[in-house]
């Protein structure tokens, strides 16, 4: 990787670009963010903590001159905003984060995040501009990891309401998309998988309410009101124990996996991608912490079935969605652990 000087000031990536705030971001992450995280911690968790899947040390020789952190997608704020706080603390590392803007409900919001190390996916446009936008946030990304900045991003556009996480094909597609060799091109990102668990989620009964939604009408789609009111409640709603479980690069994966069959730089790029896509699932799924759940989960999930409010509640698919978020990861995890 060159060792050039950092400088994102393209005009291409003007759109999508990362404020550069110098000296003022580890400024503002200290004296406001991680005090404020930390009061969040207490009022809101019991314990987010950051523990390893495998080797510390060969993770930590991973990320040590940055790294592509890839993680399932829970929450649309708290998932980014933990990881950096845990590794901001930890390793003085700072990710910069992939935020939609179809989240921007506020004028003031865009300019917020992009201040705090965020840079912008444009989910809008017809065909030709997603081509193009896939491009230049392929090519921002690349620029980034060319001069060792981590970065972070969901494995998935939108979350996984039913908790069954995987990686999307589109996701890889759009990193890739100038890429003459597909496996080298991945190296280069050393992606790094994060496997994300909450005990519970404050969001379940919000994800619940939008799949009955959907189910009764296939065109309904969530306004950015919605996206205001899941943003607010998982920020502030109680989410138990949390628990972020570094996994080590899926380098080491993929350098096995041609090691031992050569004939995968032959596939397909399709077969390519979705050949990524099952090796970062199962440092994922592997990875879960998995909670143990007594009676009083029942009694849990009926408080969280009088939240929702629809003219048609159908209630018996409601408490079904809610049991199946919440046992999907433990079925992932138990496919994982047997491979």
């Amino acid at each position: 990787m060159s060792n050039s000087k950092f400088n994102i000031h393209n005009s291409k990536f003007k759109n999508i670009r990362a404020y550069r705030v110098g000296w003022l971001l580890p400024l503002v992450d200290f004296l406001i963010l991680c005090p404020a995280l930390l009061v969040m911690r207490r009022k809101t968790t019991k314990g987010v903590e950051l523990r390893f899947q495998g080797d510390r040390k060969r993770i930590e020789q991973d990320i040590r001159h940055g790294a592509f952190f890839m993680t399932n997608h829970r929450d649309i704020c708290m998932d980014a905003i933990w990881l950096t706080f845990l590794l901001r603390i930890r390793y003085f590392i700072r990710p910069y984060v992939g935020i939609g803007n179809n989240l921007f409900g506020k004028w003031w919001i865009e300019h917020v995040v992009r201040f705090m190390r965020a840079f912008v996916v444009i989910r809008n446009g017809g065909f030709r501009d997603q081509v193009n936008n896939a491009t230049t946030l392929s090519q921002y990304i690349r620029h980034l990891r060319k001069h060792h900045k981590s970065i972070w991003l969901a494995q998935r556009e939108g979350r996984a309401k039913d908790g069954n996480d995987l990686t999307q094909p589109g996701v890889l597609k759009m990193l890739t998309i100038d890429a003459e060799d597909f496996f080298e091109s991945v190296k280069e990102l050393n992606i790094c998988p994060v496997s994300i668990s909450y005990e519970y989620d404050p969001c379940d009964y919000l994800k619940a309410r939008e799949m009955q939604l959907k189910r009764d009408n296939p065109k309904w789609k969530k306004s950015r009101k919605d996206d205001l009111v899941s943003m607010s409640v998982g920020i502030k709603g109680q989410k138990g124990r949390v628990v972020y479980r570094l996994t080590p690069s899926i380098n080491h994966d993929i350098d096995a996996a041609l090691a031992k069959n050569p004939e995968l730089r032959e596939l397909s790029r399709n077969e390519q991608i979705q050949f990524v896509c099952q090796i970062i699932d199962q440092h994922i799924h592997a990875a879960y912490e998995i909670y143990p759940r007594g009676t009083e989960f029942d009694e849990y999930i009926d408080s969280r079935l009088q939240l929702i409010h629809l003219s048609n509640k159908d209630t018996d698919f409601l408490r079904d969605r809610l049991y199946e978020m919440y046992n999907y990861p433990v079925l992932n995890y138990e496919k994982a652990v047997k491979k």
